[in-house]
């Protein structure tokens, strides 16, 4: 295993049901050890879907990933112990369950990763949303954190406008 100060992406593997357990173990394993020079995010893949209930339509969030959890660190063969003994976690996703690194291409599928990226939406700017839960969904920019490449964006939804929160590549601005 080649070791690189650079941080990369993991795939862990947790029991069913206990990626939220999994994840709090292992933070307390990041204080109690003083990893946090090494482990830097655990993050419980989500995604927003919109479900209907007795005829009712609700945005939730729900686990895009059941049973696994993703970790940005900086591995060695010295954190694999602290890693695959922690409660809730099973162990790493790899070959023989050695831990493999995501590709850049797989950070990005994933968003796992900010990219910087330069836009001309502005506050008031009409938006079509082409990607996610509210496809094709026409909104009006509120607005826009260029620093986390994010858009606040006011849609008519059930009745009534709600705000939600969109990255730059998941709008497109409607010219009249």
């Amino acid at each position: 295993m080649e070791h690189s100060n650079e941080p990369k992406w993991y795939v862990l593997h947790t029991f069913s049901g206990y990626e939220n357990v999994a994840k709090e173990n292992l933070e307390t394993v990041v204080d109690k050890f003083g990893l946090s020079n090494r482990i830097f995010d655990i993050i419980i893949p989500t995604e927003d879907v919109i479900e209907e209930k007795n005829g009712k339509k609700k945005l939730v969030t729900r686990k895009s990933m059941p049973c696994y959890i993703l970790v940005k660190m900086i591995y060695g063969d010295d954190l694999w112990h602290n890693i695959t003994r922690t409660r809730g976690i099973t162990g790493f996703v790899g070959p023989k369950g050695r831990p493999l690194a995501l590709t850049e291409e797989e950070v990005i599928k994933l968003r796992l990763e900010k990219i910087n990226v330069e836009t001309d939406l502005a506050v008031g700017d009409k938006v079509e949303i082409i990607d996610g839960p509210l496809d094709k969904m026409i909104g009006t920019i509120n607005n826009v954190d260029s620093e986390n490449n994010n858009v606040t964006v006011s849609v008519e939804m059930f009745g009534r406008e709600t705000s939600v929160d969109l990255e730059f590549n998941q709008v497109r601005k409607i010219t009249q």
